[in-house]
């Protein structure tokens, strides 16, 4: 069975360039309370290589990472630690 996540929030990263993708991504998570997921949409390339290491080393954690039928992906991470 498939692990099924509720977002929480959602921010679009898709219209921003490294390292500002990371920024917004991490602004955003800083406005939520802990536990709380956060869908993050954004481009292939850096973002999806960059974002998801970025959030475990800020301590939070990874949940999943799907790809868009229009060539974006979204990366869902919950909240760990205020």
């Amino acid at each position: 069975m498939a692990d099924t996540y509720q977002a929480d929030e959602t921010v679009d990263i898709t219209d921003v360039v490294c390292p500002v993708t990371f920024v917004k991504a991490k602004v955003a998570l800083e406005e939520m309370d802990e536990g709380q997921v956060l869908a993050i949409r954004m481009n292939d390339g850096e973002p999806v290589q960059n974002v998801p290491r970025s959030m475990k080393e800020e301590g939070h954690q990874v949940l999943k990472l799907n790809a868009n039928n229009d060539g974006t992906y979204t990366l869902l991470v919950r909240k760990v630690g205020d």
